[in-house]
């Protein structure tokens, strides 16, 4: 079997919360000692606890970003790595990207390593695009000649021609993605390591970078990285993917068995009759959601011909303000299947005291799936009042119709009817 093109073994990150240091001069001297020059481990690491971030942090406390990672990659390799958020997917590929560097355990890596990690990362705001290009290439190793004869690519794929001499800090996200993704696919590194960062880009070019990603793999035989929460985006370009939870590594294999796993692991709890009351969990100074109820808008079963009725019971806290309200359904698959609002009227809806909204998913639009919601209560269409994502999971079930008996695929499923013209001839 040829040699891994990366190999981890046993790597851990750990990060102490709250102060920096030890508290002396005398320990921090002994801490860069050991650690810095004599390659031991950390003499006043304490046993650090795993990373959830559901319990509130300890004075001084450690935690496990990465606990004893162990995997390798061969040339051609696609993985796609899975987790919620804090899971420590972001850490594993920081360390990967040499952006910061393991307690314990060690990497290697063969080749040319281009990352994109956060928005701007590796970019000089004061440089212009096509001075960026050439930074970025030179940091990677590559000849000026090797970077020009890429650079009409580069610029053409991330259509940001016009701005191509003006300085990034001028640059939008969606612009800042959009270059530095096609800097690190086209400079041809031998592994490319991609976060969730292609999220903030449209769906035109996240369809662009999923078909160049696939190329790069294929045609090149070049390693890929992939973070992201788009399930069905994992699925199109990975073959295999690797499951963190709270920064322990839970399951490696198959990615359609990856994203099983991590699906039944993260299931998300459907209430009993679709009807959720909240506590002070819902809670904050301008707004208290107190129940979401979810019932079908006609007959007795949530299915794709019953419709959608959702009822949100809250109290506004914040007198005189033009509030409104937007909530996404969403798909087990973290697929966004829609995203629509509502403005208050000032001197009716949005006074101090309780209130109900009542919204309405017309029937034969959602497919046969399990969707959550995200709910966020807003002033003026501008500022966040409340926020709080995937609530509230119902399920639409499957129902015979004609035909379409068995589970379709798609997000959306309507009930289209269709006319036939025929022309005999004689």
């Amino acid at each position: 079997m040829s040699q891994p093109i990366i190999k981890i073994e046993n790597l851990s990150k750990l990060y102490r919360l709250g102060e920096v240091g030890t508290g002396t001069l005398s320990h921090d001297l002994n801490r860069w000692w050991k650690t810095k020059v004599l390659r031991r481990e950390d003499p006043y690491t304490k046993i650090g606890s795993v990373n959830d971030r559901t319990q509130a942090a300890q004075k001084g406390e450690h935690v496990w970003a990465l606990r004893d990672i162990n995997l390798e990659l061969q040339e051609g390799d696609v993985l796609g790595i899975i987790g919620k958020n804090g899971a420590g997917k972001s850490t594993l590929l920081k360390l990967l990207s040499q952006v910061t560097s393991p307690t314990t355990g060690r990497i290697r890596a063969r080749g040319r390593m281009a990352s994109l990690l956060e928005v701007g990362t590796g970019f000089h705001p004061e440089m212009t695009g096509r001075e960026n290009i050439y930074m970025n290439g030179t940091i990677m190793g590559m000849r000026k000649k090797e970077i020009t004869s890429k650079l009409d690519e580069i610029v053409e794929f991330s259509g940001i021609a016009k701005y191509l001499d003006t300085p990034v800090k001028r640059y939008s996200s969606g612009m800042t993605v959009r270059l530095g993704f096609a800097i690190a696919a086209h400079l041809e590194p031998e592994i490319l390591v991609v976060d969730e960062v292609l999220a903030v880009g449209d769906a035109e070019f996240q369809k662009k970078a999923i078909g160049k990603m696939q190329d790069v793999s294929k045609s090149h035989g070049r390693t890929v990285l992939f973070v992201s929460h788009n399930m069905a985006a994992v699925k199109a370009l990975c073959k295999s993917g690797m499951v963190l939870v709270n920064g322990s590594q839970r399951f490696e294999g198959n990615i359609n068995d990856a994203i099983d796993f991590y699906q039944e692991n993260n299931a998300l709890v459907l209430a009993e009759n679709n009807h959720w009351e909240f506590g002070n969990n819902a809670e904050n100074d301008n707004i208290r959601v107190t129940s979401i109820k979810i019932t079908p808008l006609n007959g007795t079963t949530l299915d794709i011909s019953s419709g959608v009725q959702i009822e949100i019971d809250f109290y506004n806290k914040i007198k005189d303000i033009t509030e409104d309200l937007t909530f996404e359904i969403v798909t087990k698959e973290d697929i966004l299947v829609f995203h629509h609002g509502v403005v208050f009227a000032k001197d009716r809806d949005s006074k101090l005291g309780k209130h109900k909204i009542t919204a309405v998913i017309p029937p034969d639009v959602l497919n046969a799936n399990t969707y959550s919601m995200n709910l966020i209560f807003g002033q003026s269409q501008r500022y966040v009042l409340f926020s709080k994502e995937r609530i509230c999971a119902f399920e639409v079930e499957n129902v015979a119709i004609g035909n379409n008996m068995s589970v379709m695929p798609g997000v959306v499923r309507p009930n289209i009817t269709y006319t036939v013209n025929r022309n005999d001839q004689k």
